[in-house]
């Protein structure tokens, strides 16, 4: 079974972002992120709707990582505090050694390879320092941008679900990408 310490927290960084803890002083940019309808258009999620919720989410990430369940980081360009972005590890099956991937980018920020350069961070992290055996993505099908990623990284297919979830009224299908650990 895994054993999981997000403390003290893992900052990363790559050639041009810094991955860090998500912080109160970012609930105006969460807000942003979490009510842009370009962000949320294959998320299938709910736009929040206050710079107060912004703050709920940021206080649910923390206890979350503070109880070692799971782990976000704000993606920011170097030397530069706002946050464009978030990458997170989570819905951890600690007795199976499997986690999820979820990420989001700011579309100011998309197409830049920004988001190529995070995902080999958090799973090189995934990997070495979490000891993960695989992970997993579950992605909306019509989400092409991201598809392309997760398979430029090796990922691969396990599953399509059709229409396995409802959102806005409508079912939706999902799909299923998963790699294995190369260590």
């Amino acid at each position: 079974m895994l054993v999981l310490n997000f403390t003290p927290f893992p900052e990363l960084s790559t050639k041009r972002l810094k991955l860090r803890r998500i912080t109160n002083e970012d609930a105006g940019e969460i807000f942003v992120h979490r009510s842009n309808q370009q962000m949320l258009r294959y998320l299938d999620r709910d736009p929040i709707s206050s710079l107060d919720e912004a703050k709920q989410w940021i206080k649910m990430i923390d206890n979350g990582i503070d109880k070692d369940e799971y782990i976000a980081w704000g993606l920011t360009l170097k030397n530069e505090p706002k946050v464009i972005g978030t990458i997170s590890v989570w819905n951890i099956k600690k007795e199976h050694h499997r986690a999820e991937i979820g990420y989001a980018l700011h579309p100011d920020q998309q197409g830049k390879g920004l988001m190529q350069e995070a995902l080999e961070a958090i799973l090189d992290f995934g990997f070495k320092n979490m000891k993960l055996h695989s992970v997993e993505a579950n992605v909306n099908p019509a989400n092409a941008a991201s598809i392309k990623l997760l398979e430029k990284n090796n990922f691969v297919r396990e599953a399509y679900h059709r229409e396995n979830y409802c959102h806005g009224g409508k079912f939706l299908d999902s799909a299923i990408y998963s790699l294995l650990s190369p260590l």
